[in-house]
């Protein structure tokens, strides 16, 4: 790592290393403050466009009553989509610049397939190649389920880059980085260009330790509550260093933060971050130093813990831990799933209220 000194530490992180972050939000402010920083990619789902429209009703609301008068028969749902392809659409121009610098590495928006599909591959990449055909500088965000890693190869074949989400573990990172290759050997075997695809693994770190915390209280676990913080960090350690080790195309990116190792323990990696605003807030002000840690491995006493005290961290960090027709079962799945949706529910809903309450809709 090279001496440098930028504007904040996240900053300084992007110029003194190989590891980049991504704005995990789709708003336009937050992705400028971002990418002011040294942000090269950002993110969104129906989540994160439901708390945009919260942040920037003023500016959203006079699009989403345009879209019900000018769409008489269409439902909630598909005004709901049609908010989120445009606000993705718009932050994805914010990033054009990086993408086109970068050949396509970096500068993409990720934006997510309908969570409800976690079981039908086909709906999933129907989706997906649909969002894919909306901007050019595209992630497109999929759920690693067995029928997601079904789609995964699939859409590498076809030359879609895909943002691997709703993933916490080391078996699932390896279906992904395993299926990503299968696509695209299939691509090349037919002579296809792949030498702008950019694919990517999410880990969320910290959902993993969240379930960890949840299966303490449920059974009565008793352990140090500190070594809980490190579950999500090991787990993604690893998977970077298989990844490193066999060189897979997929990148590793960490989602979901609970704490500054999420963030501290990766510097020095050849991976990317998508943190949230709030987070590279709290991060810039921070006073934690900016320096080489991906190599740093977790204290082995941490690892040997929570080996023996939760299964499903072993399930988690051995690479043999799951199938993939387990992974759906797997807790940190279900939980986020259950999340998504009630996100998807939300935003559908604030959506409700406009078309039956607000009297613009009705010409009042």
């Amino acid at each position: 790592m090279s001496e440098a000194n930028g504007k904040s530490p996240l900053h300084t992180m992007t110029l003194m290393s190989p590891t980049e972050f991504w704005n995990d939000s789709c708003g336009a402010a937050d992705l400028k403050y971002a990418i002011d920083n040294g942000a090269t990619g950002g993110t969104s789902n129906p989540i994160i466009v439901g708390e945009v429209l919260k942040k920037e009703m003023d500016a959203w609301r006079p699009r989403i009553v345009s879209l019900i008068q000018e769409n008489p028969t269409a439902s909630e749902d598909v005004i709901a989509w049609k908010i989120a392809e445009e606000m993705t659409i718009s932050a994805a121009a914010l990033l054009k610049p990086i993408y086109d610098k970068s050949g396509g590495r970096n500068g993409r928006l990720s934006i997510q397939t309908s969570a409800k599909n976690y079981r039908d591959a086909k709906a999933i990449v129907e989706q997906a190649l649909y969002f894919n055909s909306l901007y050019p500088n595209n992630n497109i965000k999929l759920p690693v389920t067995k029928a997601g890693v079904d789609a995964i190869e699939e859409l590498s074949y076809q030359g879609v880059s895909v943002n691997a989400t709703v993933s916490f573990t080391v078996p699932q990172s390896i279906a992904v980085a395993e299926a990503v290759e299968r696509g695209i050997a299939r691509r090349q075997k037919e002579g296809k260009d792949v030498s702008s695809m950019s694919p990517v693994c999410t880990v969320m770190v910290g959902r993993m330790d969240d379930w960890l915390k949840v299966q303490m209280a449920k059974k009565g676990i008793v352990t140090n509550p500190a070594y809980l913080d490190w579950a999500g960090v090991a787990v993604a350690k690893k998977a970077y260093r298989i990844f490193r080790e066999r060189g897979y195309r997929t990148r590793v990116l960490n989602a979901a933060y609970r704490n500054h190792f999420h963030w501290s323990e990766f510097i020095g990696g050849e991976m990317s971050m998508t943190i949230p605003p709030d987070w590279q807030k709290k991060f810039n002000a921070s006073d934690i130093e900016v320096k080489n840690r991906i190599d740093d491995p977790v204290d082995p006493k941490i690892i040997a813990e929570l080996e023996k005290k939760f299964p499903d961290f072993v399930r988690g960090y051995d690479e043999k831990g799951m199938k993939a027709e387990e992974f759906e079962n797997y807790g940190a799945v279900r939980r986020t799933l259950l999340g998504f949706l009630s996100g998807y529910a939300d935003l559908v809903q604030v959506i409700r209220h406009i078309m039956i309450s607000d009297p613009d809709v009705k010409g009042e």
